[in-house]
């Protein structure tokens, strides 16, 4: 049925968005020739088949994106993007096409019209049809059935996740293992793995997760004959899925996929390029719009308390390589500022200092650090090089956080994960921020440093309070 379902909604998909396209060429003719008064040069008639042409073309882009497929895993973030990406392609090849071949004088203002109205309708369609579809998904409608194959902690961590989010429209019929293995998770044991093609003959799933721990990996070639022989999609979690980022990245050795554990984003040139440039703009930019600010806390610091107005301390920042990172002092002088834990109550703070902190006002120096080089805007808070040789043994990757350059604020700060909290759930943050990292991620933190969370999406945040 799930089959039968998903030919349905990528019919209905692709009537909509060629609707979309093609309705979006007489309505921005109307809008710029009625509503914005302009002279006509070509009538309405002379749009139509072109109209047409470029729906159908647009239409082909959007498959060859992968516009069509089940979008249950994707992110409506990752699917916007692959649209305006795909709109803006076939639009740029359209108006080369007209300029160069076409002796016929289209308005430019009326293709850039369609252009904007297209990309917001299709949009906004997008976003509506998830939200029903996930709210269909809740109430058990348009389910897909999965077997799966382990009785392990990685089998048991899916098996919850899948329970947990009923948007996402999965449903368990059962699993297989060997008869050792057996547990009481509420889910029916279908056999042990010699008997899997008659599971799947029985339970007829809409496909197969092989869930496998490292010690039954060598399962996996009859695994995969099984789903074959019956004809059923197979997915599989790797044993090492921990260390695994969100978005691997494979590499092609003569045919031999290499499997790159920590390919980043920020390691094209260009990427980089950006962020650092956005860096220096925006530090220049801050230092002298917080100047006055900056002033009142170097006053303030000096009239309160004995000694330097400026604190600096080693911080251990990209590559590995130490820093000297600033900030206003807040604390007395004491001989613990290089091995002890700085915790909301304090008794090294002044009064002054606490009120710098509350505010974060401390942290103003830094925008010189960033300008420097030696921080970003954005990215994972640096720690001092003796709390680094303690967690790098105590938390896992945590050392992954030491591939970008550190932040003034950061994505497990505005999540709350600031001060005195879990280290290994701000480890966690840092190392999605470091996999996901995009220029608009880094304005969305920036948004909720000075704003709050109300910039972060419903989505996210039942996420995130499903870590916490």
């Amino acid at each position: 049925m799930i089959r039968e379902n998903q030919k349905l909604l990528n019919r209905i998909h692709v009537i909509s968005d060629g609707l979309i396209l093609f309705l979006s060429f007489p309505l921005a003719f109307w809008i710029r020739f009625d509503i914005l008064a302009g002279e006509r040069g070509v009538p309405l008639s002379g749009y139509l088949p072109m109209a047409a042409l470029y729906t159908v073309a647009q239409l082909f882009t959007y498959a060859a994106f992968g516009l069509y497929q089940s979008f249950r895993n994707m992110r409506l973030r990752v699917e916007l993007i692959r649209l305006w990406e795909a709109t803006a392609l076939d639009s740029l090849a359209l108006q080369s096409l007209l300029f160069l071949s076409w002796g016929v004088h289209y308005s430019r203002m009326t293709l850039g019209i369609a252009f904007l109205i297209s990309i917001v309708a299709l949009s906004v369609k997008r976003a509506i049809l998830r939200k029903t579809l996930r709210r269909f998904r809740r109430a058990g409608y348009n389910l897909k059935n999965v077997l799966i194959v382990g009785n392990g902690h990685l089998a048991a961590k899916y098996l919850n996740e899948i329970r947990r989010d009923k948007a996402l429209g999965y449903r368990a019929v059962g699993y297989v293992c060997d008869i050792r293995d057996r547990s009481k998770n509420n889910l029916k044991w279908l056999g042990g793995f010699e008997e899997l093609e008659e599971a799947i003959d029985g339970a007829g799933p809409d496909e197969v997760i092989a869930a496998l721990e490292a010690e039954d990996y060598g399962r996996t070639p009859d695994i995969i004959a099984a789903c074959e022989q019956t004809g059923v999609k197979l997915s599989i979690i790797p044993f090492f899925a921990e260390y695994m980022p969100s978005n691997p990245q494979f590499d092609d050795l003569n045919g031999l996929p290499v499997l790159n554990i920590r390919r980043i984003p920020l390691d094209n040139w260009a990427n980089a390029f950006i962020k650092r440039a956005a860096d220096i703009v925006g530090s220049a930019i801050l230092l002298v719009l917080t100047s006055p600010l900056m002033l009142f806390c170097a006053v303030g610091v000096k009239l309160t308390s004995p000694g330097p107005v400026i604190f600096k301390q080693e911080r251990v920042g990209r590559g590995k390589k130490t820093f000297y990172m600033y900030k206003f002092r807040s604390m007395r002088q004491n001989d613990d500022s290089d091995t002890a834990w700085s915790r909301d109550s304090d008794g090294r703070r002044t009064a002054f200092g606490s009120f710098m902190r509350k505010c974060s006002l401390d942290e103003l120096p830094q925008f010189w650090n960033v300008l420097r080089g030696d921080m970003s805007l954005v990215g994972p808070r640096p720690e001092i090089p003796h709390f680094v040789e303690q967690f790098k043994r105590e938390v896992p990757l945590y050392m992954v956080k030491h591939q970008v350059r550190p932040g003034i604020t950061g994505w497990a700060q505005v999540n709350g994960y600031r001060g005195d909290t879990s280290i290994p759930a701000r480890i966690e943050h840092d190392v999605y921020y470091i996999e996901h990292w995009t220029f608009w991620f880094d304005v969305q933190i920036l948004l909720m440093t000075v704003f709050g969370g109300k910039f972060l999406n419903a989505e996210v945040i039942e996420k995130e309070k499903v870590r916490r």
